[in-house]
């Protein structure tokens, strides 16, 4: 690691603390020679490769990921920060499977059960993108089980302010 201001090597780590929801240990470094200070976020490397459609691989991308859901939860009722959060969830969960790849559609299929948890615009905007939809009826079918899937939902629920939904 060097100074990104002088790129001396001789650096001392001010602070080093978890951060919890991204998986990381954020640290404050101050450089030896000039006295910059910056911050640094250390994450576990994760050697998993994504198969894509077209039957090549790449590796996988915490970043690109949460490029993607960013995409996909404009103007809605999820943060950034959320994203981040969803984000490192997903990642945790590759790194619990121990698998060295994973589908482009097992990928997109996580990302779907999370994003549809939380907000169903996302949902339905990064369904859009993933499933890469050739006809309206396939949105529209989309839509239908969406609306099913909270029939249902309201049928079991047992609270009693779900009986005015």
């Amino acid at each position: 690691m060097k100074c990104p201001y002088c790129h001396h090597d001789e650096l001392k780590v001010t602070d080093s603390r978890n951060a919890q929801e991204t998986n990381a240990v954020k640290r404050r470094r101050e450089c030896l020679r000039c006295g910059g200070r910056f911050t640094t976020y250390e994450t576990p490397e994760l050697s998993i490769q994504v198969q894509k459609k077209d039957g090549s691989f790449e590796d996988f991308s915490q970043q690109k990921l949460v490029e993607g859901m960013l995409a996909a939860c404009q103007h809605t009722t999820i943060s950034r920060g959320q994203v981040i959060a969803v984000a490192a969830k997903i990642s945790a969960e590759l790194i619990q499977r121990s698998q060295r790849s994973i589908t482009s559609s097992e990928l997109g299929a996580l990302v779907m059960e999370q994003l549809r948890e939380r907000d169903t615009i996302a949902y339905v905007r990064f369904a859009c993108v993933y499933r890469r939809f050739k006809e309206v009826g396939e949105l529209v079918d989309l839509l239908k089980s969406i609306d099913d899937g909270e029939e249902t939902d309201k049928k079991n629920c047992k609270n009693p302010s779900c009986a005015g939904i």
